[in-house]
């Protein structure tokens, strides 16, 4: 049968949270660090308005791996481009090519669609994957650093936003329809 590329579609939610767990796993994770549900797989990737997309990878007719990725705007660029939030292939389908399958399918979708970037990251100890992605062309850029907000973090800063750019949106609403 060898392996198949798919996109993933809403019946596998199930399969889709499976290899988020596995990666949590893999990367060493604490338990329970994953909080993802499937309710909100579907709600999120499979909606009118999906905020990623996702591609399973079968091989001989079992779950293999997942690319799990959505798209992003370079300002510099002044095009769209595709971040990379997952790549697994479970351990023991590994050395099959499923991996590299995984990279050129995401990278024909960034070029179907006019992306002029692929972005991902790779946790500093993971030299196989280190190793994988430099043989597949890819620019490491040491001096960017990764900048994060989680939970009650982007509450505090977000704290008075609202009332702000409410009435930001009622001022150019009111704009338009004045005469």
């Amino acid at each position: 049968m060898g392996t198949l590329i798919r996109t993933a579609t809403a019946t596998d939610a199930a399969q889709i949270l499976a290899f988020i767990r596995a990666l949590a796993v893999f990367e060493r994770a604490a338990p329970g660090a994953v909080i993802a549900t499937e309710e909100g797989l579907l709600r999120d990737g499979f909606g009118p308005n999906p905020f990623y997309q996702c591609l399973i990878a079968e091989h001989d007719g079992q779950s293999a791996g997942f690319a799990l990725y959505f798209f992003n705007y370079s300002t510099w660029m002044g095009q769209p481009g595709i971040y990379l939030e997952d790549l697994f292939v479970h351990p023991e389908f590994r050395g099959l090519g499923i991996g590299k399958a995984l990279l050129k399918q995401v990278a024909a979708v960034a070029v179907e669609k006019g992306c002029q970037r692929l972005q991902w990251e790779v946790l500093d100890w993971n030299i196989t994957a280190i190793d994988f992605y430099r043989a597949m062309g890819a620019e490491f850029l040491d001096e960017w650093r990764n900048v994060r907000l989680d939970g009650e973090a982007i509450k505090r800063l977000a704290e008075g936003a609202e009332s702000r750019v409410e009435a930001t949106a009622e001022q150019a609403i009111r704009a338009e329809s004045a005469p």
